[in-house]
């Protein structure tokens, strides 16, 4: 049977490149969307290719979504091979730390930390059924401490306190994940896709989409002796 993966905020920029390069590698996509119109049309693109796509509707702030999507799955499937956690936002306003509004953190917290873990958390009995189950977290350099603390770091000066410290979390958590799981066929990792130019950041970053989605399909279509609990980009292993 064809492998199933499920990727949140599929509907466009590196979540739907990770749906194409895993559609195009043979595997049944579910395009994870909150918005119906957007998802429809993004799995609608990816069946122009050829590629096996299904929308799902899919909001990771809300646990009534999620539920139905893993019934939904289950009821298709059985099972899935792939989750990629790739839903996420970043509306830092640019403040000092001591000036974020809470609500700002909270709202950031709610998607970026909070919603991956409830995903994973419903979709993970459906993951213990597949041969070869993969946990990918999309996560950002911005989210490693050493280089936050890195005056070389190129990005040093970025310092967005919800955004950031989301990532550290989401970081934190793929440790756990992996550590629960070290004893299943299961590998969880979390991968840094680099400043890829999308409308996330108004298209500033230098890489592309289809650069930024290699590391994720990389991480999600490991061997049985490939890395869990790791953190990675395009080039290796990262620090956290």
């Amino acid at each position: 049977m064809n492998r199933i993966a499920l990727i949140t905020g599929a509907n466009k920029g590196i979540g739907f490149e990770i749906a194409r390069q895993l559609g195009q590698r043979g595997a049944t996509v579910m395009v994870g969307a909150r918005n119906p119109k957007k998802g429809v049309e993004a799995a609608g693109r990816l069946k122009d290719e050829s590629i096996d796509a299904r929308f799902v509707l899919l909001d990771v702030t809300n646990e009534g979504t999620i539920a139905t999507a893993a019934r939904e799955v289950e009821e298709l499937f059985g099972k899935l091979d792939v989750l990629v956690n790739n839903a996420g936002i970043q509306i830092d306003s640019g403040l000092k730390p001591s000036e974020v509004p809470l609500d700002e953190l909270r709202r950031t917290y709610e998607t970026n930390v909070f919603g991956p873990v409830a995903v994973t958390q419903a979709f993970l009995p459906l993951l213990k059924k597949s041969q070869a189950g993969r946990i990918v977290n999309v996560s950002t350099g911005l989210g490693s401490l050493a280089q936050n603390r890195d005056p070389n770091y190129e990005f040093f000066a970025v310092k967005h306190l919800a955004y950031n410290s989301s990532k550290t979390a989401l970081n934190a958590i793929t440790v756990q994940f992996a550590h629960e799981l070290k004893d299943t066929p299961i590998k969880v990792n979390a991968a840094d896709p680099g400043y890829t130019a999308t409308d996330f950041n108004n298209y500033k970053g230098a890489g592309t989409v289809e650069q930024g989605a290699t590391i994720v399909v990389r991480l999600a279509t490991l061997e049985k002796g490939g890395p869990t609990g790791g953190f990675f980009n395009e080039a290796g292993p990262l620090p956290w």
